[in-house]
């Protein structure tokens, strides 16, 4: 008697004491892998990008005819090194000509009272990096150095940082709604999700023109232009993301966050501009989607449209990129075993809606 009873304590539903494993606490070690690999990215990314600012190749000017200006201009490159690249312009209209076309970053202006030309608008901390050069030039001459903006961001973002926090806003709204988006419609075909995409992607670009308009006055023309690029942004993320969860199903979101969040963010030139920063992040700046987006809304509200085409092409290459990933999900889906559609697993698509949602959004 005694040895029965024993016996069904041991089998006793429940008893975790005496299970062999515990599927709960399974699950939740598992899906603990992904925000503890985010915390590893973020920290990777964002101390990478962001810690030690410092000049590579940052080009400026000297502005001064004869020798005089040739042997300064030298002076200041053999003490800089590669921090530094440095030519000399004829006059200070040739100087501001580049700064409006974004070939430097600041002009010094050799004189008896010098001057510093910077387009802050361009970046801010650029414009501070070369004032870090010159403030002392100007110092051991024993004359104070005028600083002159000519292009200075706009009143509603005097800092300039409004439109890398516009960046920021429209990436979030893009990359979370990719969660929803794959998991949540997992059950609907990918005709009825590539609407959804261009719909909330649409939906998506009116927020951020109204943050950069009406709103908050980040721009104070170009709106639609604003607003177009913000669009096919919005759109290259949806149509990569939605498309990659195809493939990568609940590791979605840690994929996304790496593409659009620990390299976007960091690379965009919203803080520090390429060069500023080491080479990995500046070459990303080259052809990454927030880059694309941020220069095109400097280049177009500031810089009178210079580069303007070239942002477009990059935003318009990751959408073309984004659709290409979606052809290749729709086949992929078409091809699959009807057993294996997310319609016959209700119970990991509900899984993969539980972790993408809660952890990515």
């Amino acid at each position: 008697m005694s040895g029965g009873h024993k016996a069904g304590r041991v089998g006793a539903p429940g008893d975790v004491r005496t299970a062999p494993s515990n599927p709960a606490l399974r699950h939740v070690l598992t899906h603990l892998i992904t925000p503890l690999l985010m915390c590893l990215g973020m920290g990777l990314a964002y101390l990478g990008a962001f810690v030690t600012p410092e000049p590579h190749h940052l080009p400026i000017a000297v502005v001064g005819a004869g020798p005089q200006a040739k042997v300064f201009a030298q002076t200041v490159k053999d003490k800089a090194g590669d921090a530094l690249d440095v030519r000399t312009l004829p006059d200070r209209a040739t100087a501001v000509d580049q700064l409006k076309s974004r070939d430097i970053t600041g002009a010094y202006v050799l004189d008896a009272k010098p001057e510093l030309i910077v387009a802050s608008a361009g970046s801010d901390m650029s414009a501070t990096a070369v004032e870090k050069v010159f403030t002392p030039v100007a110092t051991a001459q024993g004359v104070p150095l005028k600083i002159t903006d000519v292009v200075p961001p706009v009143s509603g973002d005097p800092t300039g940082s409004g439109v890398f926090f516009l960046l920021i806003a429209v990436s979030i709204g893009s990359y979370a709604s990719v969660a929803v988006l794959g998991a949540a419609g997992a059950g609907l075909s990918l005709r009825i999700r590539a609407a959804l995409v261009t719909g909330v992607s649409f939906a998506v670009s009116l927020i951020g023109a109204a943050f950069a308009g009406p709103l908050f006055h980040l721009v104070d023309h170009g709106l639609w232009g604003v607003w177009a690029m913000t669009w096919l942004y919005s759109a290259g993320i949806l149509f990569l993301g939605v498309g990659l969860h195809t493939f990568l199903k609940r590791w979605t979101t840690l994929g996304v966050m790496v593409l659009f969040v620990m390299l976007n963010f960091t690379s965009s030139g919203g803080l520090f501009r390429p060069e500023l920063q080491n080479g990995f992040f500046g070459g990303l700046h080259a052809f990454w989607n927030g880059a694309g987006l941020l220069e095109g809304i400097r280049n177009l509200v500031y810089f009178g449209g210079h580069g303007l085409a070239r942002n477009v092409w990059v935003l318009a290459a990751w959408l073309v990129l984004g659709l290409a990933v979606m052809a290749v999900a729709a086949a992929v889906e078409r091809g699959r075993a009807p057993s294996s559609t997310p319609l016959a697993a209700p119970a990991e698509a509900a899984e993969e809606e539980e972790v993408e949602e809660a952890v990515g959004v």
